[in-house]
C-alpha cells in the first residue's frame, strides 16, 4: 500500500473519503474527552463520531500507560472485546448468503461426526441460537475456563483447538431449552466460529482479516493485544486492583483472554477505524463497501431475537434487546433505543451506539475496564449524542 493509499485509508468511513489532515484538525474532541480522564480514572480515552457516512468528530486523549507521560493518538489501536462479535455475525452473514450456512443450520448439520457424542438436544443448535445467545449451552464457567487451559496441551493451530473445545462442549448438557432462555455466551460465539471455520475450509483468524479487515481498509486493525511484546507501542490494558491502585499489562498471556475465544473478541483497532465499521452498519451497509453483504443481511444481523435482562457487567450488554452480535438498549437520553454493544476483557472497554434513523454513530474505547470507565464511556457516548442530534 502506498503513502498516500494507506493515509487515505485511515479517513475512508462509510464511503468518504477525506485526504487532507487540516480538514480533521478542526473536529477535533479533545477538549471534551479531557474531563472524564480524572472522572472516570482513565489513563486514555478515544470517540469518534460519523453522520450518515462523514466523520463529523474524532479525538484521543491520556496516556498508554497509566503514570506514564505516552500520550496517545487518533491512530492508537484499542482493545475491541466483544464489540468484534458483530464481525463474527457478518462472516457467518456472508456463509449464508454463499450458501454454505443457513440461520437454521445445526451444529449436527455442521460437525455429523459429533453426532454420537453430543448430549440429548445439542445436536438441533442453531447458527442463529449461538449468535443471539440463544443456544441452552453452558456459558461462561468453570468448565470454559479448564478447557481454554487445557487447549495449550492441544496440537494445531486456533482452528484446531477451535475444533477441540467445540467437541468437549458438545458433550455436556443443555441448561436451557434452546430459544427459550438467554445467557451471555463466549463459548456458543466460539462455536458459532467453528461452524465457519468447517464451512469456509480457513481459520476464522483468517477469513476475518481477509473478509473485513482487508475490504474496510482497517489498516490498524489486528488480533490480540493491541501492543508488541517488549513495547508501549499502544495503549496497555489496565485493571484497578482490589487495593485501588492501577495496574497495566504489558502484551504477554495475561494481557488478554486466551485467542481460541477470538470469534468472541480479539479484535483491536484504532478509534477512525472503528468509526469505519459503525458508519458501515449505521447506514445498513448500502455504502461502501458494498460487496461484503446485502444490505437485507445487515437488517436481519441486526434484527432483535430475544427480550434480555442483561448482566449489567462491563462489556456485556444491558436490559433491553439481543440480535446477532448487537443489542438494542433504551437510555433517557435517546427517543427510541439504540443499536449497541459493549466490549471487554477486563483490561480494555469499548462501546459502539448507532441511531439507525438518523444514521448516527458514536464509537468509545478506553484502555482500562470496569464500572467506573463504563460509566465514562456512557456519558462520553450521551454527550456526543444529544450534540449530535441537536445538529440534525
Amino acid at each position: 500500500m502506498t503513502v498516500l493509499r494507506r493515509w487515505a485509508a485511515l479517513f475512508m468511513i462509510g464511503g468518504t473519503l477525506i485526504l487532507q489532515q487540516n480538514a480533521l484538525q478542526g473536529q477535533t474532541i479533545n477538549h471534551k474527552l479531557e474531563p472524564y480522564l480524572k472522572s472516570g480514572n482513565l489513563p486514555a480515552v478515544a470517540a469518534a463520531v460519523v453522520e450518515r457516512g462523514v466523520l463529523t468528530e474524532y479525538g484521543a486523549v491520556g496516556t498508554r500507560k497509566m503514570g506514564a507521560d505516552i500520550p496517545v493518538t487518533i491512530f492508537d489501536k484499542f482493545h475491541l472485546g466483544s464489540d468484534g462479535k458483530a464481525m463474527t455475525a457478518t462472516l457467518a452473514g456472508m456463509m449464508i448468503e454463499e450458501g454454505k450456512l443457513k440461520w437454521d443450520s445445526t451444529l449436527g448439520d455442521v460437525f455429523p461426526e459429533l453426532k454420537k457424542s453430543m448430549a440429548p438436544g445439542v445436536e438441533k443448535v442453531t447458527l442463529e441460537q449461538l449468535l443471539s445467545h440463544t443456544s441452552g449451552m453452558r456459558a461462561d464457567d468453570e468448565n470454559l475456563m479448564k478447557l481454554l487451559k487445557d487447549s495449550f496441551d492441544v496440537d494445531g493451530d486456533l482452528n484446531d483447538q477451535r475444533y477441540w473445545l467445540l467437541k468437549e462442549s458438545v458433550k455436556l448438557p443443555l441448561v436451557a431449552e434452546p430459544s427459550k432462555a438467554w445467557a451471555y455466551n463466549n463459548r456458543g460465539y466460539t462455536i458459532a466460529g467453528a461452524m465457519i471455520e468447517r464451512v469456509s475450509g480457513k481459520p476464522w483468524d483468517e477469513l476475518i482479516v481477509e473478509r473485513i479487515f482487508e475490504p474496510f481498509e482497517l489498516t490498524t486493525a489486528g488480533l490480540g493485544t493491541q501492543s508488541t511484546l517488549g513495547k508501549i507501542d499502544a495503549p496497555l490494558g489496565h485493571v484497578i486492583q482490589k487495593d485501588g491502585k492501577v495496574k497495566s499489562y504489558m502484551a504477554g498471556p495475561n494481557a488478554d483472554n486466551s485467542m481460541i475465544l477470538g470469534p468472541a473478541g480479539c479484535v483491536h483497532l484504532s478509534i477512525l477505524d472503528f468509526a469505519t465499521w459503525a458508519g458501515w452498519n449505521a447506514g445498513n451497509g448500502t455504502r461502501m463497501p458494498c460487496n461484503i453483504v446485502k444490505p437485507e443481511m445487515v437488517e436481519k444481523i441486526h434484527t432483535p431475537v430475544f427480550t434480555i435482562k442483561g448482566e449489567n457487567r462491563p462489556g456485556t450488554p444491558p436490559e433491553g434487546k439481543y440480535a446477532h452480535g448487537w443489542g438494542w438498549v433504551t437510555v433517557d437520553w435517546a427517543p427510541y433505543p439504540l443499536l449497541y454493544h459493549g466490549g471487554s476483557n477486563g483490561k480494555n472497554l469499548a462501546q459502539v451506539w448507532i441511531d439507525k434513523k438518523k444514521d448516527i454513530a458514536i464509537v468509545v474505547m478506553t484502555n482500562i475496564g470496569g464500572q467506573q470507565a463504563d460509566n465514562a464511556l456512557r456519558g462520553i457516548a450521551k454527550e456526543l449524542y444529544e450534540e449530535a442530534v441537536a445538529q440534525y
